[in-house]
């Protein structure tokens, strides 16, 4: 049986799709914009090969970069052809061959750090949605910070730096497991580091030493229906990406006029801003905390948002019991057998609300009631940032005045799904 399993992961190491593909818009008139594709392949081991596998194996899989052709939407003009990132990279060490996940992991990565060009930032992918994001002043720095705020999810993640790869960065990444790194460039010794990892695909983007020139791009996104439908959208760009781009929150309700009391200091800002900028590659419904420009605790995917906001505080909770225990002992929290030693982590993380005393939390939606945002306030949360809109924004704008915190709206909702 168990070799069964493992013969299931090599099932599909070939596919079917065609070397090109086509996609025409006609318009109204007859005109017609046509984008064209050439199927994207590595050399591995002397044998050309596309993707591994789909999602899962069995299901076979392609990927296309643009070649040729341009896409005009109202005012709108897509990504041109030839400005290359995922569908391009190099593979400079192939482990077993990329599969779909490893390649959507390292772009929603990329789509991250588009926006987080200014400082080395780490980003740390797994299943399509970030579970660790930091900026420091050092790559290192800014790695062993993201690894360290989810350290369970990381493992087995894909990791992209906005920097090239030093020895000392390199030396903290093996001490992990991973699947992919990304990064523009690799520093002499570097891959010889990474070697000591045979399953490690370490993956170079030149491009994303210039990964800011995307920041305002837009391009086209394809969602397949069950009856092989399409949904055809332009991707989203977050408008509010400065200061000056957010407002304070106030809102009236009922002939009374409601403000928040105080605005953001200028740290406030900058993990406001960083959250939300991390936020636009969070998988919706989805609040996060943010704290001195490193994730804090991050909730994806759920119904309601009063839910999710109690899952990013939980996580927030078990990560940091866990960093104790793991930079104290060398042993992940999990496999504490002592109940004692177990409760003396716990109580620690809990005396220190989970690290979000003095974090900024973030929200793609609105909050329709008070009690989401209640959910981070009484963890000592002091800045909200929201695109604001719900009928009922004077609740969460009297909760934040009532614990001396500030809140912010961006006028922009920011779904993933």
């Amino acid at each position: 049986m168990a070799e069964d399993l493992k013969k299931m992961y090599r099932t599909i190491m070939d596919d079917h799709f065609p070397p090109r593909m086509e996609v025409s818009f006609i318009a109204e008139d007859g005109n017609r914009s046509t984008l064209v594709y050439e199927k994207v392949s590595w050399v591995i081991e002397g044998v050309n090969k596309g993707l591994r596998y789909g999602e899962n194996p069995g299901q076979e899989a392609a990927m296309f970069k643009l070649t040729n052709g341009n896409l005009v939407l109202g005012n709108v003009t897509t990504i041109q052809p030839g400005r290359f990132l995922a569908a391009e990279m190099e593979l400079l060490q192939s482990g077993k061959h990329p599969g779909k996940t490893n390649i959507t992991d390292a772009d929603n990565s990329l789509n991250i750090l588009r926006y987080l060009a200014d400082r080395p930032t780490c980003v740390i992918v797994k299943h399509n949605n970030p579970c660790g994001v930091a900026r420091a002043e050092s790559l290192c720095e800014a790695y062993v910070k993201a690894d360290l705020a989810d350290r369970v999810a990381a493992f087995g993640g894909c990791i992209a730096l906005n920097r090239p790869v030093d020895k000392a960065t390199a030396e903290e990444i093996v001490k992990r497991y991973a699947e992919v790194v990304v990064a523009p460039e690799f520093e002499e010794g570097v891959l010889a580091i990474f070697a000591k990892k045979k399953s490690l695909r370490v993956m170079r983007i030149q491009a994303i030493e210039r990964l800011q020139e995307w920041a305002g791009q837009v391009f086209v996104e394809f969602k397949s229906l069950i009856d092989g439908g399409q949904i055809v959208q332009t991707s989203f760009v977050p408008k509010s990406r400065r200061a000056q781009d957010l407002k304070l929150a106030e809102c009236e309700s009922q002939g009374k006029v409601y403000k928040i009391k105080r605005a953001p200091t200028a740290k406030e800002y900058e993990d406001l801003i960083f959250g939300w900028l991390v936020e636009a590659g969070v998988t919706s419904n989805s609040v996060l905390y943010v704290k001195d420009q490193v994730t804090v605790g991050i909730g994806t995917g759920e119904q309601d948002r009063v839910g999710v906001a109690e899952i990013a505080r939980d996580k927030a909770y078990r990560k940091l019991a866990d960093r104790y225990c793991f930079l104290e002992t060398g042993k992940p929290f999990n496999e504490l057998s002592d109940p004692k030693q177990r409760k003396l982590y716990e109580d620690r993380a809990a005396q220190e609300h989970g690290g979000l005393v003095g974090s900024a939390m973030i929200s793609d939606a609105f909050f329709p009631f008070r009690d989401g945002v209640d959910v981070g306030l009484r963890e000592g949360v002091t800045a909200v940032i929201q695109p604001g809109g719900s009928d009922r924004d004077f609740e969460s704008i009297e909760a934040c005045n009532e614990h001396n915190a500030t809140m912010v709206y961006t006028g922009q909702r920011s779904f993933k799904h």
